[in-house]
């Protein structure tokens, strides 16, 4: 994946909707150690319920590697689960087509073609996948 690394910074310094310390534990690459990991894009991935109090995310496309979180209550585990399913590009893309359709229901104009990417195959229902 390519990134721009000065808008991750900028991105890392505004003020977060959750903040908390949890214990991560990510794949191993062949060593005792962990690679370090600074941003994992939440796309195409599962957040998968662990033992009581951990959660792992995965990928779809990688299912075996797996980063484990540890939280200090199960309350807390909750709501950093399904806090990180919302922020998933699935879930907010499948939000944004949802509401698209019933502004156009209502008005009955597209409200993305003001920006110019009303056509865009990712803005289309068709392009769901499961």
């Amino acid at each position: 994946m390519r990134y721009n690394e000065k808008e991750l910074q900028a991105l890392s310094r505004q003020p977060a909707e959750m903040a908390a310390e949890l214990g991560m534990r990510g794949p191993k690459k062949g060593s005792d150690e962990a690679e370090p990991v600074g941003a994992l894009l939440l796309e195409r991935c599962r957040v998968t319920r662990e033992e009581p109090g951990t959660f792992s995310i995965s990928f779809i496309e990688d299912p075996e590697r797996k980063y484990h979180f540890e939280c200090s209550s199960e309350e807390q585990c909750q709501e950093w689960m399904e806090a990180l399913r919302r922020a998933s590009y699935e879930f907010m893309r499948r939000s944004l087509i949802f509401y698209r359709n019933e502004i156009r229901k209502v008005t009955g104009k597209d409200p993305l073609e003001q920006f110019g990417i009303s056509e865009e195959a990712r803005f289309q229902l068709s392009g769901l996948q499961a």
